[in-house]
């Protein structure tokens, strides 16, 4: 049995091209494992509350006191165990302002933690969560992965380093690009990574 953790992290709801595509590809997937189970969060809709001085004693699971601090703690646990048990971990990142959504990054925020999904060490940090493949959705209005606006690109660099960080080094970023160049680049770009997505999901 497979599980596959889903992370959609898009604010626009149902007009989401990465939301689209997340969809697409667990249907294709689901209908060639018949035994997977999957976990899904849409932090567009149900967005987890930024890290700050009202819930940040709670991080640690053992300083948590107020009703915010006690929260965070209890949500961070069930994130970082789904995160644990996930065999295949699938991302929808949209790029906001050259990189990911603060939805995303306050999930990192909260399953980032040391002695759980990394730990320091004499050498250095340390994955913890090492095995596990991931898929990234990338959705992006310009072209950045290429050309001369891949210098702008803080959107990828910074997502390989998040999961590398927690030991996820094996990942494959699907790139839905130039959303914003027309109806047609828009339509040709969707049914590309579409058709990327379907050959991801046969393959695994």
């Amino acid at each position: 049995m497979s599980k596959v953790l889903i992370i959609k992290s898009s604010a626009a709801g149902n007009g989401s091209v990465s939301n689209q595509l997340i969809d697409q590809f667990r249907n294709s997937y689901a209908a060639g494992h018949l035994d997977a189970t999957f976990t899904e969060h849409d932090l567009g809709r149900h967005p987890l509350p930024a890290l700050s001085a009202l819930n940040l004693a709670g991080f640690a699971g053992t300083a948590a006191e107020s009703a915010d601090e006690v929260a965070l703690a209890e949500t961070s646990e069930k994130l970082v165990s789904e995160l644990e048990a996930a065999d295949l971990v699938v991302i929808g990142a949209p790029m906001y302002n050259f990189g990911v959504t603060a939805l995303l990054k306050t999930w990192f925020d909260y399953v980032l933690r040391a002695g759980r999904t990394f730990r320091y060490t004499e050498n250095g940090p340390v994955g913890l969560l090492k095995g596990k493949k991931a898929i990234v959705i990338e959705s992006r209005g310009g072209l950045y992965s290429e050309g001369p606006a891949a210098v702008m690109d803080s959107q990828e660099p910074h997502i390989r380093t998040m999961l590398g960080f927690a030991g996820i080094t094996d990942v494959t970023f699907v790139r839905a690009e130039k959303l914003a160049f027309g109806a047609d680049a828009r339509d040709a770009a969707i049914l590309a990574a579409g058709n990327d997505l379907g050959q991801l999901a046969a393959a695994a």
